[in-house]
């Protein structure tokens, strides 16, 4: 039979993803209190996280208030599973690194060859000059700001 605390959270996420049917929640106390496992489909883990993890902290704020109505302190943790069932949270992190390390060296190299098909132009020097005129415009817009009496 699942607790108050599991029911409250599978209703709100039910009711935010596509495959309710999907939505388990695993219980476990330990000595830093209630931690809820929450596992989703892999199409619905952007929904419950929402942007910039908007979603996912509203939950668990709400978490927080019924944590305080009982006298437990509640943590949540999204599951992300793959197709088969196995948890591929690191290993999804991991290749994104990797992509992104894989996305960097070709940057790079993309600069590299710029750099020696110019032969060092002056375009950056005068990208340089640009930007010290922003940061000197920026610095004497912040001295007039301190002249200010508020």
């Amino acid at each position: 039979m699942a607790t108050i605390d599991q029911q409250f959270v599978e209703y709100i996420v039910k009711t935010l993803v596509n495959n309710p049917d999907k939505v388990s929640v695993e219980r476990k106390i330990d000595e830093k209190g209630v931690l809820l496992s929450l596992t989703v489909d892999p199409e619905d883990v952007g929904r419950v996280i929402g942007k910039r993890g908007v979603t996912a902290q509203s939950i668990r704020m709400l978490l927080r208030a019924l944590g305080t109505k009982q006298d437990a302190r509640y943590n949540l943790k999204i599951v992300n599973t793959d197709e088969d069932g196995e948890s591929s949270h690191e290993s999804h992190r991991d290749e994104k690194r990797q992509n992104q390390h894989e996305e960097e060296k070709e940057v790079e190299a993309v600069e590299v060859e710029d750099v020696e098909e110019d032969g060092g132009s002056d375009e950056e020097y005068d990208d340089e000059s640009e930007t010290s005129e922003l940061a000197e415009k920026t610095r004497a817009e912040l001295a007039d700001l301190d002249d200010l009496d508020i």
